[in-house]
């Protein structure tokens, strides 16, 4: 139990998949209760641990969104009030900004207020997503919609 307390307290106890609150004290049979998990799938961990020797770091889930994300790839969702168009995979953009930094296109909105709305979103999911992450937002007009990307700081 002792790692699954610090991975928790270091995730505040937030499901690093759903950003829902886990509850440390519920059964970890219970599909809300805490268990460990990685960022990516065993297949890609181990190919990963053979090309550079380290294995990513483990993340707080509850049961049932683990169970849920099986031996696939995490994809983090986005919150159905956001009004987005082509949404971009939140997990392999984050990966891709850790990896090489630079700019991501993540979405396009109708409207500039959505655009921000996303962009706000963006910065606070992607600060417990990818805590050394550090990003800020850009939302430019592309001829009637807006399109928010991230950059790296």
């Amino acid at each position: 139990m002792g790692q699954l307390q610090d991975v928790g307290e270091a995730d505040g106890w937030r499901c690093w998949l759903c950003d829902e609150p886990v509850d440390p004290d519920m059964s970890p049979n219970d599909p809300r209760g805490a268990s460990l998990d990685t960022r990516i799938s065993k297949g890609r961990a181990k190919k990963k641990k053979q090309d550079k020797g380290d294995l990513p770091t483990e993340r707080l889930a509850h049961k049932s969104c683990n169970t849920g994300k099986g031996s696939n790839d995490s994809v983090v969702p986005w919150p159905d009030h956001l009004i987005v168009v082509d949404p971009a995979p939140i997990t392999a953009a984050a990966e891709r900004l850790q990896r090489k930094g630079g700019r991501e296109a993540m979405a396009r909105c109708p409207t500039r207020e959505d655009a921000d709305a996303v962009a706000e979103w963006l910065v606070d999911r992607l600060s417990r997503l990818a805590p050394g992450l550090k990003v800020q937002t850009e939302i430019t007009n592309t001829g009637g919609q807006h399109l928010v990307s991230l950059r790296t700081n």
